[in-house]
Order: structure tokens, then sequence, then C-alpha cells
């Protein structure tokens, strides 16, 4: 069964930094995807960042390129969200999911983390 758990949200000025990490457990191979989505208050969950396990490729939502950074430690099957340059609008839980196939529907994500709180205050 694959379990991921979550860390490092909090309470940050525009402006600022905070690294996002999810540790993944239960996979028996690579190949996988994983990725970031978040969801603020009265709004739809959307797609931030993608990781692809087995190319190393990703993906970023328009709103966060540049400023985000995704990218995962192998040995430690740890997936991370840099996020710099931070701005109110990033306020929102942020979530850690996973699957054999990415998407840009969450919907389609079986794997969920517990989901951090980012705030960012101007």
């Amino acid at each position: 069964q694959v379990q991921l758990v979550e860390s490092g949200g909090g309470s940050v000025q525009a402006g600022g930094s905070l690294r996002l990490s999810c540790a993944a457990t239960g996979y028996s191979s690579s190949g996988y995807c994983m990725a970031w989505f978040r969801q603020a208050p009265g709004k739809e969950r959307e797609g931030v960042a993608r990781f692809y396990t087995d190319s190393g490729g990703t993906w970023y939502a328009d709103s966060v390129k540049g400023r985000f950074s995704i990218s995962q430690d192998n040995a430690k099957n740890t997936l991370y969200l840099q996020m710099n340059t931070l701005k109110p609008e990033d306020t929102a839980m942020y979530y850690c999911a996973s699957d054999w196939s990415c998407s840009s529907n969450w919907k389609l994500f079986r794997y969920w983390g517990q989901g951090t709180q980012v705030t960012v205050s101007s």
C-alpha cells in the first residue's frame, strides 16, 4: 500500500520561501508520478507541479513557473517542492499525490498525503 507523508508547511511573509516534503513508501519500482496540488478555501483543487520518476521530467502550473521547483531524492523516496518568492495568492492547503500515471485531473490520483497548510501574508 502506497503511503505519502507530508511536512514543511507554515506561515511566511510575501517574498519568503518554504520547502514542502513528501515521503513515499510502498512503491516497488520507479515509473510512477508524483505531484503537488493545492486548494484554497472556496476554490477548486489545482495542480501545482508534477514529477515523472522514470524520466525526471517536470511540469509546472503557469502561476508558479520560475518560483517553485519540484525534485525527488531517490535514496529517500522523498519528493520536494521548493517555493520561493511566495505570494499571498499561494495561500492554500498543499497536497502531495501519486499514482502510476500522471494527469492534470486530481481525481485520477489514488494516493494522497494528509495535506499541509501554507499561508503567505502580505
